[in-house]
C-alpha cells in the first residue's frame, strides 16, 4: 500500500518521528487552509478551514504500508490526543472512488492519503476561527520568544501556501 502524506505547515520542514520515503512535492491536491489555529506554543499556524479558498498543499510519501499505523504516527507527530479520532484525516482509494482527492491520487497510484485534520482554534476554543483582523491582532500583541516563534513559522511555511490571512500577515506586520 503507497501511503501518502499531505503537509501544508511546519510537517514540511520538521518531520520529527514521520518517516518519509520521499522528498516532499508541491503538486498536492487543493486543499482550503488558512492561519487559523493558534498551536500550543502560540504560533498561528495553518490548519484546514472551510470558509478559505483552497491552495495547492505539499505531499510526501510515507515509508509505511499500514494505513493505521500511518494514522497513529501522524497522530503522535502533531501531538493530537488518542482520544481524538477526528484529529487525522485519511482518504483510501478504491473502484468507486470519486472526487477531488481521488482525482489527484489516482494518477500518482496512491492507495490512500492522510492528513493534520484539527478544525481552527482561537482564545482557546477549538473550532473557533479569527477573522482576519484578529489574526493579525493576535500576532501583533506577541512579544519576545513567542513573536519570534510566530514570525518564523510564518515565513518557513512554503510560499505555495498563498492564502489571504498570510497575505495580510506581510502586508501589515512585515513578515515575509
Amino acid at each position: 500500500m503507497v501511503i501518502a502524506c499531505l503537509g501544508w505547515g511546519s510537517l514540511i520542514w520538521k518531520p520529527d518521528g514521520l518517516p518519509l520515503a520521499s522528498e516532499w512535492f508541491a503538486d498536492g491536491p487543493q486543499v482550503p487552509i488558512d492561519f487559523v489555529r493558534v498551536s500550543d506554543t502560540g504560533e498561528l499556524t495553518t490548519a484546514i478551514s472551510a470558509n478559505a479558498p483552497p491552495c495547492k498543499v505539499l505531499w510526501s510519501v510515507l515509508d509505511v504500508t499500514d494505513l493505521d499505523q500511518a494514522r497513529e504516527l501522524l497522530r503522535i507527530r502533531e501531538g493530537v490526543p488518542e482520544s481524538r479520532e477526528d484529529g487525522i484525516g485519511s482518504f483510501t482509494l478504491g473502484p468507486s472512488a470519486m472526487g477531488v482527492l481521488a482525482e489527484w491520487a489516482i494518477p500518482r497510484q496512491l492507495d490512500a492519503v492522510i492528513w493534520t485534520a484539527l478544525p481552527g482554534r482561537f482564545k482557546n476554543i477549538e473550532g473557533l476561527v479569527p477573522n482576519v483582523d484578529d489574526a493579525v491582532s493576535y500576532l501583533a500583541g506577541l512579544s519576545g520568544a513567542a513573536h519570534e516563534q510566530a514570525r518564523d513559522y510564518i515565513e518557513q511555511v512554503p510560499v505555495q501556501i498563498d492564502t489571504p490571512y498570510r497575505r495580510e500577515i506581510i502586508a501589515r506586520l512585515g513578515w515575509k
